[in-house]
């Protein structure tokens, strides 16, 4: 008998089989799809020679990662490159603001009136990032903060709704570059906790940079099915698991999930019912012949670029997707150029580009005129370098990654209390109702992102309960 079985080799199932396979048991991973990986994949979707990410693409939250920094992916071919700059947010006069890696350009780039609040915000918690970024996401009662005052600190200003954190700059340019930080995880700008999302994701580009992995973003996910195998793990593809019966005898069975499908597999019923996932995204990667005609600078040199006029324009973006259920007029995009920084990504001279925006849960129309209006506003002539385009609306990218339910790459609504107590109140969320099953997917804290972290605290709980049978 195994001592655990792990579902489902995204990022986070990959992960809590390595975290068992370091501690001496016996894993075996399963997983549906031809190829490991989840949202961290990479495909040609679209022309011979341009290597895409069919999901993530840049990784803040990787580099930062406990869980990866923990273990030695590099030794398996993961290398991380950083863009000169982490991420632009271009505006309609040619200009823009930048996240760079130095505190100082970044304050700049937001006018002489904002640099110093901005500065204030975040060197209170800059230099002690790494201690920060492992008690917020160990959370909950993983482990014990190893610096609570710091955390606390961060929770004053993090759990309030980045509407009240805007209010202490002036201009427009760093309320928009906030908002876009914010839209990442397709969150109402007044949501609770949201100026937390964005303080992780500002602090996170000063202190690692938000690089793309050399390749693409399966070569973070073959890393870690590499270290699986070196540890004595067992890893099986093209294997769908309808039920638990489908999966050999062993002490633990962990999910890398959605809520949904654990129930139905293993039969809990409407024990999830009341689990809410969130809005839809429609996504393209675009194979160009050139690099992306930006009016800013500082947007050609970026590897991630936001996209929104301005503040009150995400906003409109977002509450259409996730209130009014309609696709934005003038979407929020985020795009990432991986190629600006790596040229093995496409053939010589060209360009793969990743963009997608946000729309209602399950939607099947079509985005991509908005899309392109949108791009064209911020770098005309851009559908003049389009060779190729791949597109995803939610039903595609659900058919891709069952866990991306309706469309939802977070796996659940990041609003209400569900940001941080996912995907059932509880202080124990990674067990079910079945003591020897556990879920470890983004659905449970710290929540979505390619990091690791919910595979990491899986298992924690996990091991705890094989050392005690």
């Amino acid at each position: 008998m195994l001592d655990a079985v792990v579902v489902g080799a995204g990022p986070n199932g990959l992960t809590a089989a390595v975290e068992l396979a370091r501690r001496g048991f016996s894993v075996a991973l399963f997983e549906a799809k031809g190829t490991v990986g989840g949202g961290a994949r990479t495909e040609e979707l679209t022309l011979p020679g341009f290597r895409h990410d069919p999901c993530s693409a840049a990784h803040p939250l990787a580099v930062s990662s406990p869980a990866f920094r923990g273990l030695p992916l590099e030794r398996h071919g993961l290398e991380w490159l950083h863009p000169e700059l982490p991420m632009a947010h271009p505006f309609l006069d040619g200009t823009a603001a930048v996240l760079s890696r130095s505190v100082g350009e970044t304050a700049a780039s937001f006018g002489p009136r904002d640099a110093g609040a901005y500065r204030r915000l975040v060197t209170t918690f800059l230099h002690r990032w790494d201690t920060l970024v492992r008690d917020f996401m160990s959370l909950p009662l993983t482990a014990l903060p190893r610096d609570p005052v710091t955390l606390a600190r961060f929770g004053l200003v993090g759990l309030p709704p980045s509407t009240w954190l805007a209010r202490r700059f002036h201009d427009e340019r760093a309320r928009t570059l906030l908002a876009g930080l914010v839209a990442h995880v397709m969150a109402p700008l007044n949501g609770f906790a949201t100026s937390a999302i964005g303080l992780v994701f500002a602090l996170a580009a000063h202190t690692r940079g938000w690089p793309v992995a050399r390749g693409g973003s399966q070569a973070i996910s073959d890393a870690l099915a590499a270290h699986l195998r070196e540890l004595g793990g067992t890893v099986h593809t093209d294997y769908e698991v309808k039920r638990l019966d489908d999966l050999p005898p062993a002490r633990a069975y962990v999910f890398d999930t959605s809520p949904t499908a654990l129930a139905r597999i293993a039969g809990f019923g409407d024990h999830y019912a009341r689990y809410r996932y969130g809005p839809g995204v429609f996504k393209i990667d675009y194979a160009l012949d050139g690099p992306v005609p930006w009016t800013a600078p500082e947007a050609r040199r970026a590897g991630t670029v936001q996209i929104g006029a301005d503040s009150a324009e995400i906003g409109a973006a977002l509450r259409a997707a996730s209130r009014e259920n309609r696709a934005p007029d003038a979407p929020f995009l985020i795009t990432v150029q991986p190629s600006v920084v790596d040229p093995t990504r496409a053939p010589e001279g060209k360009h793969v580009f990743w963009v997608y925006g946000h729309v209602p849960h399950g939607w099947t129309g079509d985005l991509t005129d908005a899309i392109e209006r949108q791009l064209e506003r911020f770098a005309p002539g851009f559908r003049d370098r389009v060779l190729a385009r791949a597109t995803a609306g939610p039903p595609e990218l659900a058919a891709r990654n069952a866990n991306y339910v309706g469309g939802d790459i977070a796996t659940g609504a990041v609003s209400g209390l569900q940001t941080l107590l996912r995907p059932k109140l509880s202080l124990y969320p990674y067990a079910t109702p079945h003591p020897a099953v556990f879920i470890c997917s983004q659905a449970t804290p710290p929540g979505p992102g390619v990091h690791g972290m919910p595979g990491h605290n899986a298992a924690k709980a996990v091991w705890r309960r094989l050392r005690q049978t």
